[in-house]
């Protein structure tokens, strides 16, 4: 259990699932309405077969295209207070404020970080939502798992996919939880970095095996990244990790790694087809964020 109580919520939290949404069918009208998470996977998984549902459980991370949005660009990333839009929230009161707590607690982690290096960072907003949203990279539906947005600078996240995580994916706890936080918090470090502008040039020229390689370094790295801000949030922030809270993480880094979803999914593995990395990979670059708690050392 993540010990959040004495942290403070981030002000960059904007609550939508009171909205409702409009189901699987795309940005503009239409759509299946109402369409809950268990059965758009059903629908999803017939018609794209189960590796597309895992595919778009992992999430279209950074420097995949949403929907007709472009990826680069600089939307708004002030400080600002956000609150729940449009009906009442259909959060929990637990993950009501465990997400913007987390959300914070990076916030001071890479506030600091950026700040030894004589630099400002700003932070990004996360988008709670049920079902579907509109973000600035296309549609956000909720079989696609948690994503970042360049073009808006904001995290997208249906929080019924922590139950998925926990039930399908075998890896349930709060730090587990975190952890895809933090990861995708690591991507918007990416982009203010220029990494992923970077990254998105080098793929233009070359393969699409050459491409994947390149798109699993970034998600190693936003892994790392991960490990970073665990481990600095605990040495400044107090005593927020309990024993066994690194483990939850790496449960589930080793469950959304490439071949262990090809496996069950395929019953074979395509490394040439990897966009996020080996189970083995994936753990190797949270911890090694974990035990140096340098961003210099992600590096992959």
């Amino acid at each position: 259990m993540v010990r959040l109580g004495g942290q403070d919520p981030s002000g960059n939290f904007l609550d939508r699932t009171g909205r409702g949404g409009r189901g699987f069918g795309g940005g503009r009208g239409g759509g299946m309405g109402g369409l809950g998470f268990g059965l758009l996977l059903h629908f999803v998984g017939r018609r794209f077969g189960i590796v597309g549902v895992l595919a778009l459980l992992l999430g279209f991370c950074a420097l995949s295209t949403l929907g007709t949005g472009g990826l680069l660009g600089d939307g708004g990333g002030g400080t600002q207070r956000l609150e729940a839009t449009g009906g009442q929230s259909r959060l929990d009161p637990h993950m009501r404020e465990f997400l913007p707590r987390v959300l914070g607690s990076t916030e001071r982690v890479w506030t600091e970080i950026f700040a030894a290096a004589g630099a400002r960072y700003r932070p990004t907003t996360m988008v709670a939502y049920s079902n579907y949203d509109q973000s600035g990279c296309g549609a956000a539906q909720s079989a696609m798992g948690p994503f970042y947005c360049p073009t808006d600078q904001r995290i997208y996240i249906d929080p019924t996919f922590f139950t998925e995580l926990s039930t399908r994916f075998g890896a349930p706890g709060d730090f587990a939880m975190a952890y895809v936080i933090a990861h995708e918090v690591g991507h918007h470090v990416q982009h203010l970095e220029g990494t992923l502008a970077r990254v998105q040039r080098a793929q233009a020229g070359t393969s699409r095996t050459q491409g994947n390689a390149m798109q699993v370094a970034v998600e190693l790295q936003a892994d790392c990244y991960a490990g970073v801000w665990a481990a600095r949030a605990r040495d400044s922030q107090g005593s927020i990790l309990e024993p066994g809270d690194l483990e939850e993480g790496m449960r589930a880094a080793e469950a959304i790694g490439d071949d262990t979803l090809q496996r069950r999914s395929r019953g074979r593995v395509v490394p040439e087809s990897f966009t996020h990395g080996t189970a083995a990979q994936r753990q190797a670059a949270l911890r090694r964020g974990f035990d140096s708690g340098d961003p210099a050392a992600c590096v992959f």
